[in-house]
């Protein structure tokens, strides 16, 4: 069970998202309907995850994730979104977001999205995949690399360089199965799918 804090600005919508929460076995631990008032209750209420409405007054759900991530608050956050323009996908996307939600989808996608996330994995809705995909292939190699982690960065060059997960594993001090979900997370970052474009990546940026 997560404790969560659903951020919408339209209370029909956010008793839905409760009730599909509670179904799932989740606690809803607070509802808010703007950034401002979300960002006082993630303090208060130190919730596991957070759900952020992309449109709500004050300040939007971008917005609200990339002060989040200033402060140093690395918690799991999941935007839930009628539709996102490129601008804003970009910016949810610096901003380290776990995973993106259409709101259509919400009541079949948030529990499997929130599981993924709970899990140290990212989770894209549909087409926004091949628009992150393309936005990451898109930007520099040095841009690119900036979106990752310090440990993401870590992990990434001793790949490239040839070592198995285990052998990353044992050089890091961490697990294998801790391995995969960076390197999952590296390859949706980058917009690539295997280690030879990763140690491609690296070799583009001077790395």
């Amino acid at each position: 069970m997560s404790r969560i804090l659903v951020a919408d600005d339209h209370p029909f919508f956010r008793l839905g998202v409760e009730a599909v929460l509670r179904m799932g076995g989740h606690d809803v631990v607070a509802m808010t309907g703007d950034g401002d008032e979300t960002l006082a209750a993630i303090e208060r209420e130190n919730p596991d995850i957070v759900l952020l409405d992309v449109r709500m007054p004050c300040r939007d759900g971008v917005s609200t994730l990339a002060e989040l991530r200033r402060r140093g608050d690395t918690r799991p956050v999941i935007i839930l979104t009628v539709e996102m323009n490129d601008e804003q996908l970009l910016s949810v996307i610096r901003s380290q977001v776990n995973g993106i939600v259409f709101k259509h989808d919400a009541e079949h996608c948030l529990l499997k999205a929130i599981d993924s996330v709970m899990n140290g994995m990212r989770y894209l809705d549909g087409d926004l995949i091949d628009k992150a995909i393309a936005h990451a292939s898109s930007a520099s190699p040095s841009s690119r690399l900036a979106g990752l982690t310090p440990k993401e960065l870590d992990v990434a060059q001793h790949v490239a360089r040839g070592l198995r997960n285990r052998e990353v594993a044992a050089r890091l001090g961490t697990t294998e199965g801790t391995v995969k979900v960076y390197l999952h997370n590296i390859y949706t970052k980058l917009g690539i799918s295997n280690r030879t474009e990763l140690a491609n990546s690296l070799k583009d940026a001077g790395e």
